[in-house]
């Protein structure tokens, strides 16, 4: 049950560019292997992503560097270590990087021996993953009928894609007693859209994260093609299927003036005209959540907003928190947003992770564990969302492998756990 040695390799995610791919291998011939996603989209109070920056390489973005780290520093400091201590093993870590954002060791490099290491600790003791996950840290037991709903992006925008939509990500969330029945939904709307962009001659090529990347006139045309799709494919909102948007509202937020480069306004908006604008769509669509509405940084804004629209829609911060519990309890001091995005490369370890999971439950906010749009066949967000009991799962358009995996493996586990 002790580290033997930590194995690791760059690999490529879904948008080309490398990544790590690592196995930590214990002295009973178990082993657990991870591979940790990238954004494009990233907060800039994430922890660092260690790249190699040779331009000769992958255009700088190489990770042999962070692979070293983990097979030398990580793979020396774990050797002989109990891998049914997690917060043990992430700690050590954590204080053998010493810094704050993880710019030693790399957040990337951390994160995929500690999600190695709790995959074969889950193998060890021939448990799925997202039990180990729930016994390792004690949480509440899992309820199988309560698994997460998927949000899924079926038109993408923004850094994600090249349709010139400013908004980054168009959502549908599907409801239904099931998460088989929920995902089989998604994927209707998913396929009903797709016909009606091509009835009207648009594109149909997927961005990043699998949603289509139409050439749109505004974006509020996007909500009005999902409200359509979603009756094409035979049902209705927001009782059988929700909408959700994620501004990424950094992208085109310009602190030198404090604006919002956004809609027709000369000048931009100001956060307070954002909020006009966010409500003026609730009164028109059967959206349920907003993430990222304003800026990481815009606190005076995001309270100001939460004040007013969080009785009416699930204000969810990504940029914001970058699941990281300080800025979250910086957030709920501040009564900011009442949902929080969990992307655990945004903050390198496991334990973290689950750290800020836990201070946000107890704050009452709704928790929402996330991809990125830089992507691997991992699955492990899957197991991580049924073990935090999240009610939501964001995994992308049901479509493209490295999205599809995620909604299968929920659908696998819900197998499980129902029998």
């Amino acid at each position: 049950m002790t580290i033997q040695s930590i194995t690791s390799r760059q690999i490529l995610d879904s948008r080309g560019h490398p990544t790590l791919e690592t196995t930590v291998h214990l002295d009973t011939g178990v082993s657990g292997t991870a591979a940790v996603p990238a954004g494009v989209s990233t907060g800039s109070h994430e922890a660092c992503e260690l790249r190699d920056g040779d331009a000769k390489r992958y255009f700088g973005q190489g990770v042999l560097k962070a692979v070293a780290n983990v097979t030398g520093p990580i793979a020396k400091a774990w050797q002989g270590q109990d891998v049914r201590d997690q917060r043990a093993l992430d700690r050590m870590i954590i204080e053998l990087d010493g810094t704050v954002n993880k710019s030693a060791l790399g957040a990337n490099a951390m994160l995929s021996a500690s999600l190695a290491a709790m995959r074969a600790n889950a193998a060890l003791q021939r448990q799925p993953l997202y039990r180990g996950i729930q016994q390792t840290y004690d949480l509440p037991a899992i309820d199988p009928q309560r698994l997460p709903r998927p949000m899924m992006n079926v038109i993408n925008g923004g850094r994600h894609a090249a349709g010139g939509l400013i908004i980054q990500e168009f959502l549908v969330v599907p409801n239904g007693a099931t998460v088989a029945e929920r995902i089989a939904r998604g994927a209707a709307v998913y396929h009903a859209l797709g016909q009606l962009l091509r009835d009207q001659q648009l594109s149909t090529l997927v961005g990043d994260e699998g949603g289509y990347a139409p050439r749109l006139p505004e974006d509020s045309a996007a909500l009005d093609a999902l409200s359509k799709a979603i009756l094409a494919a035979g049902y209705a909102t927001p009782a059988d299927v929700g909408l959700a948007i994620d501004f990424a509202s950094s992208t085109f937020y310009d602190p030198a003036t404090q604006r919002y480069q956004y809609g027709s306004t000369k000048g931009g908006l100001t956060a307070v005209g954002m909020g006009g604008l966010l409500a003026e769509w609730l009164d028109r669509y059967s959206i349920m959540s907003y993430e990222d509405p304003l800026a990481e940084d815009d606190w005076d804004g995001w309270a100001d907003l939460t004040k007013k629209l969080r009785q009416r829609v699930m204000l969810i911060g990504d940029d914001l928190f970058v699941t990281n519990r300080s800025r979250l309890a910086r957030g709920q001091a501040a009564r900011v947003a009442n949902a929080i995005l969990i992307k655990p490369n945004q903050v390198g370890t496991l334990t973290e992770t689950i750290d800020t999971i836990l201070a946000a439950q107890e704050g009452k906010y709704t928790i929402v564990v996330s991809h990125r749009s830089g992507e691997t066949l991992d699955p492990f967000v899957s197991d991580l969302a049924v073990a935090v009991r999240a009610p939501f799962l964001k995994a992308g358009a049901p479509a493209r492998g490295e999205r599809v995996a995620k909604y299968n493996r929920l659908l696998a586990i819900e197998e499980e756990l129902t029998g």
